[in-house]
């Protein structure tokens, strides 16, 4: 198969790649593929083969997928992708299975289209980034040997103990929503994985990304948070507010972040920017 190149987190997936990889050698014929050693190694390999290769395949979660993403950026390459996180929102939300066949098939067809990306202080962020209490998460949770049981573990852990972030922007327009939350999201697609969805309204095709200020709720209001997330039916009320913005500036009192699963240290102020049709993406 010319002008694909497989691109495999060897991290992912339980560290047990080679199942992939075995099957990707019988089904297409010298397959052109790199086990990924670093972020630098991954680069130095998309920059390398990027005038001879048309399809990068990410192999690998939102992080992996984020890494591959920020070589293609504002360019014809097309981005594909085999799920093999622990979470996989993106994929998800992309609509990429687990099926190498279909996978194949979709690169045969060659169809493609535009979708919106956005940065967070000129970081690129592809699904949902996020600063508080799932910022603090993350930063837990990758001590772990990750998987669902430790994220909820992790979760519960975090929520008993985390006291809120204090948020205020800078345009007076949203000053009305400075205060104290549990978690501040900037969503481009609906979920953070694992079906978890954050923003059902949020489309990665708007120029538009839904700010999702999440205030600390008491807990007797996490079973219908949890319904309401793992079933698309996250709405506005007395703790969450959606906000759509193209663009926005605000700082919190929190360097922990996580931009698409992976922690960050980001300072403030903060800067958030939508790409509009920025990533060319398999479908």
């Amino acid at each position: 198969m010319e002008k694909v190149a497989f691109i495999i987190n060897p991290f992912s997936a339980k560290k047990n790649y080679q199942p992939f990889l075995n099957e990707l050698k019988n089904k297409v014929q010298n397959p052109l593929y790199y086990i990924s050693e670093s972020i630098v190694g991954t680069d130095d390999f998309i920059q390398t083969h990027f005038d001879e290769v048309d399809f990068f395949v990410a192999i690998g979660g939102d992080g992996t997928i984020s890494t591959v993403a920020k070589q293609l950026i504002n360019t014809e390459k097309v981005l594909a992708i085999f799920p093999a996180g622990s979470g996989n929102g993106f994929s998800n939300e992309t609509q990429f299975s687990k099926n190498l066949d279909e996978l194949l098939n979709k690169l045969k067809a060659k169809k493609s289209r535009k979708i919106d990306t956005f940065t967070v202080n000129d970081r690129l962020s592809i699904n949902v980034s996020g600063t508080g209490f799932d910022g603090k998460v993350v930063k837990e949770f990758e001590k772990t040997s990750r998987g669902f049981k430790n994220y909820i573990k992790v979760s519960l852990k975090t929520f008993f103990n985390y006291k809120p972030i204090k948020l205020k922007f800078f345009n007076e327009n949203y000053k009305q929503y400075n205060g104290k939350y549990l978690m501040v999201n900037i969503a481009n697609t609906r979920q953070f994985g694992n079906n978890a969805y954050i923003a059902p309204m949020a489309s990665k095709s708007d120029g538009l990304v839904d700010m999702v200020l999440v205030k600390k709720f008491p807990l007797t209001y996490s079973p219908l948070f949890a319904f309401r997330m793992f079933t698309k039916k996250l709405k506005e009320d007395d703790y969450i507010t959606y906000l759509p913005v193209s663009e926005i500036e605000f700082k919190v009192n929190t360097k922990n972040w996580h931009l698409d699963g992976e922690y960050n240290k980001i300072k403030s102020p903060i800067h958030v920017k939508v790409q509009p049709s920025s990533l060319n993406i398999l479908i």
